[in-house]
């Protein structure tokens, strides 16, 4: 290999490298945004966003103790991803 061929080489690792950083902070990335029809849309969690209108959000923030209840009678039958 002549040393233009290993920069270009040497350059394609950094740039493979960048782009699987690029991806994993992609997928961690976890926010909120207002949707077209006014609803509270939550990204990152699934490949489509989870929305619900701000009351909606409000009945299930506070079911957080029943959920986390319900998940721990349930952990041998639940699954985690």
């Amino acid at each position: 290999m002549s040393e233009s061929d290993e920069e270009v080489q040497a350059e394609l690792e950094r740039l493979r490298a960048e782009n699987e950083k690029l991806k994993a902070e992609k997928q961690k990335a976890i926010r909120l945004q207002v949707s077209q029809k006014g609803g509270v849309s939550l990204y990152g969690i699934r490949r489509f966003p989870i929305t619900f209108y701000a009351d909606e959000w409000d009945r299930i923030l506070g079911m957080a103790d029943d959920v986390r209840a319900f998940i721990a009678e349930h952990e041998g039958e639940l699954k985690t991803r």
